[in-house]
């Protein structure tokens, strides 16, 4: 079953984007709804690479097909790089994210250009049918934008904002984004690495 890979996350915006960046793969890339795969993990880890690895591994256990996973985070400078590894957690798991937006730009109120920097990170976990276990990471720099713009993407990406681009993540078309978020450069990483392995 190499010519599968199952994502191991319940986000439709983040399969969708890792359906697009693997296309070339000629591989069928499912969910783990699509794969029928419905658990609750426990990402305990106290790294992105930790939580992707934890992910991948539990849903291996369901699939023979190969499983990736992600984890992902916004670091934000002037909040100690906060929230983190927590990032998805931050407030509160069922808390939208226009409000966890708004309570960053606040945090933020008055703090100058050069201080809001801010990285997006993301590692990728890979379980090969055969046991192997491939992490990869990627870093995307931005900044703290004043106010949430943009109708793409999810999550933190309204106030995530690319002065490359003069604009947010939200407002990147998902190609644009594709090309230089961290999931994307995270993820072209590891198939390069698949390719040495498969």
């Amino acid at each position: 079953m190499h010519n599968r890979i199952v994502f191991a996350t319940g986000n439709a915006g983040k399969v969708r984007e890792v359906q697009a960046i693997l296309a070339d793969m000629g591989m069928e890339v499912l969910s783990m709804k699509e794969a029928g795969i419905s658990i609750d993990i426990v990402e305990d880890g106290t790294t992105y690479e930790e939580n992707a690895l934890i992910k991948a591994r539990e849903v291996a256990k369901y699939t023979d097909a190969i499983v990736m996973a992600d984890d992902s985070g916004i670091e934000i400078e002037f909040m100690d790089n906060g929230p983190g590894i927590y990032s998805a957690r931050f407030m509160g798991e069922d808390t939208s994210y226009t409000i966890k937006n708004n309570y960053i730009i606040q945090q933020l109120e008055g703090v100058p250009d050069e201080k809001r920097t801010a990285r997006y990170v993301c590692a990728i976990a890979a379980v090969l049918p055969n046991g192997e276990e491939l992490t990869t990471r990627g870093i995307f720099e931005g900044r703290i934008g004043y106010e949430e713009a943009g109708e793409n993407g999810f999550g933190y990406d309204p106030i995530f904002y690319v002065p490359k681009f003069g604009k947010t993540t939200a407002q990147l078309s998902p190609e644009e984004k594709n090309q230089v978020s961290h999931r994307g450069l995270a993820l072209e990483a590891m198939k390069a690495e698949l390719k040495k392995h498969l």
